[in-house]
């Protein structure tokens, strides 16, 4: 079989979304240690600290550079299209090259762009820096998901991604706490500073804590033609698409949740920023607890059958964060505790969606990490400025979210009669 050959992944024939069977259970890798799902958390941590840590300083980012409260969410669209194209390009190097190599050029990028952030002059600046800085974190995403594929298979990788959302789930917590009190001490390029240092601490981890996953004998050929053919056979895959887009569109309410709820919380709600930081948390929080009992829960139910009904839960709950929102029903608790509802119903959907996709891919599963997450930081920086060209209120906030899971809903229901029909 020549080179060219195996570059090109094989046409996979759709299959039913919501079949009841569960997937292998056969792993590399079958008790992920702590340590290991510490270390690799520590990589995908990199990309919310970097979206999440400055967002306390946003009206003072607008005060300072002279722009509107819009205009400084477009350097948080800048940061999502960077993780986005980021993992474009790593992706298929990860599968030519290894995991480590790419992932620590990419931190080095992320730490380069956030020293020169200290010094932006103007918000047109600072958004390509955050594009770069997004391009430099979006190496730790996508590696850390191959290396995932790479040691695990089936439910297995369900279970994985669940323990990666605990970790997750700390960095929003985290990361708009830790810059709320930077705040107090520091102006808002204080904030890139230890963005700069995170990213050599997520370095030293990379290269120390981290051992390759992909020898040579199962890497890829390189060339543009292969990568290209590699993407088209993902794209041809009616299922892994759908997949890929229910993953998106949970990720995209979430980041609409990041880009509008300083301003939400802060402007019609009168919090202060460190005020603001603890709200925020709320929906972490759920988020957290949610992923954490999805590994309970497929004990009994198939990834796929989770998918769909925390996807019903979620159009639901976003339903009623809408009437709460409208008819300002229990004034700030109201709309913060049925937000932490919709925030768990979607913690349900993001561990499974994503394994449920990287599943039919192992055998080039940067390129398919690349893609699923090129997808969800995609649709997430076009939905991001929603909630600010909608007025940043609660209504606004509350709408983005529940049309972005609605539309995963039925894009699952739809092409789920459809191959039954087949």
């Amino acid at each position: 079989m020549s080179a060219e050959n195996t570059a090109i992944a094989p046409p996979v024939k759709a299959a039913p979304l919501l079949e009841t069977a569960p997937l292998d259970t056969s792993s590399v890798d079958r008790k992920p240690s702590v340590g290991k799902i510490l270390a690799l958390g520590s990589m995908t941590a990199l990309g919310p600290f970097t979206i999440d840590m400055y967002l306390p300083a946003l009206p003072d980012i607008g005060a300072d550079l002279g722009v509107s409260s819009s205009t400084v969410q477009l350097t948080i669209t800048g940061t999502l299209i960077g993780l986005a194209l980021g993992q474009l390009l790593v992706g298929p190097l990860s599968d030519t090259l290894g995991r480590k190599k790419p992932l620590l050029a990419g931190i080095g990028v992320h730490i380069l762009a956030s020293l020169l952030a200290v010094f932006a002059p103007s918000i047109a600046v600072l958004g390509i820096l955050r594009v770069f800085q997004g391009m430099g974190a979006a190496a730790a995403a996508v590696v850390t998901m191959a290396i995932v594929r790479d040691l695990y298979s089936g439910n297995t990788v369900a279970v994985v991604m669940s323990r990666l959302m605990l970790v997750l789930g700390v960095a929003p917590i985290l990361a708009p706490s830790i810059g709320g009190a930077l705040l107090v001490a520091l102006d808002w390029r204080g904030i890139f500073v230890v963005l700069a240092l995170i990213g050599v601490g997520t370095a030293m981890i990379g290269a120390f804590g981290l051992s390759e996953t992909l020898p040579k004998e199962k890497r890829r050929p390189s060339g543009l033609t292969s990568v290209l053919r590699t993407y088209g056979s993902l794209l041809g895959d009616r299922t892994f698409m759908v997949l890929t887009l229910v993953s998106s569109v949970g990720m995209a309410s979430l980041f609409a949740y990041v880009s509008g709820a300083s301003f939400v919380y802060q402007d019609q709600y009168g919090l202060n920023q460190q005020e603001f930081a603890l709200l925020f948390s709320a929906g972490a929080i759920a988020l957290i607890g949610a992923s954490q009992v999805n590994v309970r829960l497929l004990d009994r139910w198939t990834p796929q059958q989770i998918t769909k009904w925390a996807l019903v839960a979620a159009v639901v709950s976003g339903a009623v964060v809408i009437a709460v929102a409208v008819l300002e029903l229990g004034g700030l608790a109201g709309f913060v505790i049925a937000l932490w509802v919709m925030a768990g119903a979607i913690g349900f959907v993001l561990p499974n969606a994503p394994a449920l996709a990287l599943a039919r891919h192992g055998e080039a599963a940067g390129t398919a990490a690349a893609m699923l997450g090129a997808f969800q930081f995609g649709v997430g920086a076009a939905i991001a400025p929603a909630v600010g060209l909608l007025g940043n209120t609660s209504t606004a906030l509350a709408v983005t979210m529940t049309a972005c899971v609605s539309l995963g809903l039925i894009a699952l229901l739809a092409t789920t009669r459809k191959s039954e029909s087949v």
